[in-house]
C-alpha cells in the first residue's frame, strides 16, 4: 500500500514505525523530517530512515503517508507547512497523546485537505527518547487510537489503520473527546503524578538519602517519570481540563484514604486495599492474555 512514507521526528515513536516498516519484504522509501539535523543523522546511521530532509516540499513529493511524530504543541506549525504540498491521493496522520486538540488544529490548519487527515494515538512508548530508542516491535500487540470524525475520507482511514497494523498494532477507533477522558484518566494522570513524586523528594534536604534507599517499588512507580519533559507539558497542558477533572478525583481519594489513616480504620483500609489490589491483578491478568 505504501511506496512513501514521510515522518516528522524520527525518535522512540516515529523510529519505531520505520523498523517495524522495515522488516517487511517490500518496505516503502522512508523520509525522515525534523528539527535536529543530529537526529536526523543519527536515524540515517541506525537505518531507520533512507533519506532525511529539510525542504518539506522534497519530502513530500510523492509520498502515500505522512506521520507526525513530535510533541503535540509542533503539530500545527507541521500541519501548516505541509498543506501547499498535499496530493490528492496522501493520507496524514499524527501519534500524539491527546486528540481534540490535535483534530482542530487540522481543522484549522489544512482547510479543504481535512477529510485526508486521521487523528492517531499508538498506546506504547518509554521513558527512553530518541532515534537511539526506536523498537522494531514497539506496537506489536499494542493498541492504537484513531479518531476519525465525519468528514474523514474512508481511503485516508484505510491507509493509516493499514500503517499501524503493518507495525504488529491493535486498532480501534474513538472519538477525540472520549480518547481525551480515557486517557487523562488511566495515562496522563499517572505520569503527573511520578513526576510529582519524583520531583517533591529530589527537592528534600535528604533527597541524596531518600534515593540511596529507594528500592523496586519507587523503581515501578516512578519509571515515567523519566519520560521526556517537553512532550509531557504539551500533553498536560493540551489536555488540560480532562486531566483537572482527573486531579480532583484522585485529591479526594487521597483525602479519603488519609481520613482512614488518621483514624486507624483497619477495616476500611483493608478493604480498599483489596478491592484496588484485586482491580490490578485483574487487569494484568487480561493484559496477559
Amino acid at each position: 500500500m505504501f511506496k512513501k512514507i514521510v515522518i516528522f521526528g524520527v525518535g522512540l515513536i516515529g523510529g519505531s514505525v520505520a523498523l517495524a516498516l522495515k522488516k517487511h519484504p517490500h518496505a516503502p522509501h522512508i523520509t525522515g523530517v525534523g528539527r535536529s539535523a543530529q537526529s536526523l543523522q543519527e536515524a540515517l546511521q541506525l537505518g531507520l530512515i533512507d533519506t532525511a530532509e529539510t525542504d518539506i516540499g522534497l519530502a513530500l513529493s510523492g509520498a502515500d503517508l505522512v506521520l507526525i511524530a513530535t510533541p503535540v504543541a509542533q503539530t500545527p506549525a507541521i500541519l501548516k507547512a505541509i498543506r501547499p504540498y498535499i496530493n490528492q491521493h496522501m493520507a496524514i496522520t499524527d501519534a500524539g497523546s491527546t486528540k481534540s486538540d490535535v483534530m482542530a488544529y487540522a481543522r484549522a490548519e489544512l482547510g479543504d485537505h481535512i477529510g485526508q487527515f486521521v487523528g492517531g494515538h499508538p498506546i506504547a512508548g518509554a521513558e527512553k527518547s530518541g532515534p537511539s530508542a526506536a523498537l522494531a516491535d514497539l506496537y506489536v500487540g499494542k493498541n492504537v487510537i484513531l479518531t476519525p470524525e465525519p468528514t474523514t475520507q474512508p481511503q485516508a482511514l484505510e491507509k493509516v489503520a493499514a500503517l499501524w497494523q503493518q507495525c504488529g498494532a491493535v486498532v480501534s477507533n474513538m472519538s477525540p473527546q472520549e480518547h481525551d477522558s480515557v486517557f487523562a484518566a488511566v495515562s496522563h494522570l499517572p505520569h503527573l503524578l511520578a513526576f510529582a513524586l519524583v520531583d517533591d523528594l529530589a527537592k528534600r534536604d535528604n533527597a541524596e538519602l531518600l534515593f540511596k534507599f529507594a528500592a523496586s517499588g519507587f523503581r515501578d512507580f516512578t519509571r515515567i517519570a523519566g519520560s521526556h519533559p517537553e512532550m509531557w507539558r504539551d500533553i498536560a497542558l493540551a489536555n488540560k481540563q480532562a486531566l483537572l477533572n482527573e486531579l480532583k478525583t484522585y485529591q479526594q481519594a487521597v483525602s479519603d484514604m488519609t481520613l482512614l489513616l488518621e483514624n486507624s480504620d483497619d477495616d476500611a483500609l483493608h478493604t480498599l486495599f483489596d478491592h484496588a489490589s484485586r482491580a490490578r491483578n485483574d487487569w494484568a491478568k487480561s493484559k496477559i492474555q
